[in-house]
C-alpha cells in the first residue's frame, strides 16, 4: 500500500512538473516568434521596397557612350542595389509574352523606349528620395522620362511603419501574458505543498531554507522549459529561412543569439521571481488561511 502511494506521488509530481515546463516552452516560444518578427520586420520591409523598380527610359537620340555612361553612373550610386540596361527590342519581346501577341505586327512599328531600370537601396526608398532622384535623372538631356510607381512607395511605407508598431505593441502585451501564465503555473504548483512549507515553518526552518529548494526546482524547470523553446525555435527559424532565403535570418548571427539568449534568461528570470514572490506569500500565511 505504501508503495502504491508513494509511485501515485510521484507520478503527481512529474506530471506537475512536466505541466510546468511545457506551460513555460510554449508561452517562450510564442514569445520567440514575436522576437523574430520584431528583429525582421524592417528586413521584410527593405526586402519589399527593394523590389519597386525606377525605369529611367531614354531618348531615340542618346548616343550609345551616353546609355553606357549613365548606366556605370547609376551602378556606382550610393542609392543604387541595382542597375539594368533594357533595349526596346527586349522590352517589346517582354511585353508581347505579358500580353500574348505580337503588338507590333498591330501597330507597324516599336513605340517602346530603351530604357534603364533602377532598384533602389531601403533606405532611399521614400516619396521624397525617389522624388529627387527622379527629378535629378530627367535633368539629363538624353533622358525622356523617370516611371515609377508613387501611390505604392507611399503605401508601403506606411505599412512597413504601421505593422512595426503594431508587432512592438503586440510583443508587450505578450510578454505580459507570458510573465502571467509562467507566473500562475508556478504557483499552482507550489500551492499543492503550501502544507509543507508551513509545516517545515513550523518546526524552525527559516524563510530562506524553505524557499531554496523551491527556487532550485523551479529555476531548474524555467531554463528545461527555456530549452525546450529555443529548440522549436530553432526549427521554425532554419525552415523559414530555408523557404524565404532573401530574408537571410542567420545573417544576423549577435542579434538572433541575442533573442535566444534573451528568452532564456526571461525564463529563468520569471521562474525565480514567480517562486520566490509565491513561496513567501505561503510563508506569511496564517495556518487557517492555507485552506482557502
Amino acid at each position: 500500500m505504501a508503495q502504491y502511494i508513494e509511485r501515485y506521488q510521484r507520478r503527481r509530481l512529474i506530471s506537475s512538473y512536466f505541466s510546468v515546463v511545457l506551460s513555460i516552452a510554449l508561452v517562450l516560444f510564442l514569445l520567440g516568434i514575436l522576437g523574430l518578427l520584431v528583429l525582421n520586420t524592417k528586413k521584410l520591409g527593405d526586402h519589399f521596397k527593394e523590389k519597386i523598380t525606377l525605369s529611367v527610359f531614354l531618348k531615340d537620340t542618346a548616343k550609345p557612350v551616353e546609355i553606357d555612361q549613365l548606366q556605370k553612373s547609376l551602378a556606382l550610386a550610393e542609392y543604387t542595389k541595382s542597375a539594368q540596361y533594357v533595349s526596346k527590342e527586349d522590352a517589346a519581346e517582354q511585353y508581347s509574352e505579358d500580353i500574348g501577341e505580337n503588338f507590333q505586327e498591330f501597330l507597324g512599328y516599336n513605340p517602346l523606349k530603351n530604357s534603364v531600370d533602377v532598384n533602389l537601396k531601403a533606405d532611399f526608398v521614400s516619396p521624397e528620395l525617389v522624388a529627387e532622384i527622379a527629378t535629378t535623372l530627367e535633368a539629363k538631356a538624353y533622358v525622356e522620362e523617370v516611371s515609377y510607381d508613387k501611390p505604392l512607395i507611399s503605401l508601403l511605407n506606411d505599412n512597413v511603419k504601421r505593422l512595426g508598431f503594431w508587432i512592438l505593441i503586440a510583443s508587450a502585451v505578450f510578454t505580459l501574458i507570458a510573465v502571467l501564465l509562467i507566473n500562475s503555473s508556478i504557483r499552482l504548483s507550489i500551492y499543492a505543498k503550501r502544507f509543507i512549507i508551513k509545516t517545515m515553518q513550523m518546526v524552525g526552518a527559516t524563510k530562506k531554507f524553505i524557499r531554496k529548494p523551491f527556487i532550485a526546482t523551479n529555476v531548474k524547470l524555467g531554463f528545461f522549459g527555456a530549452l525546450l523553446a529555443l529548440l522549436a525555435l530553432g526549427v521554425v527559424v532554419y525552415y523559414v529561412n530555408d523557404a524565404f532565403p532573401e530574408l537571410a535570418l542567420f545573417q544576423d548571427a549577435i542579434a538572433l543569439a541575442m533573442l535566444l539568449l534573451g528568452i532564456l534568461i526571461l525564463g529563468l528570470l520569471i521562474a525565480f521571481l514567480s517562486t520566490y514572490f509565491a513561496t513567501q506569500r505561503f510563508l506569511n500565511l496564517r495556518t487557517d488561511d492555507l485552506y482557502y
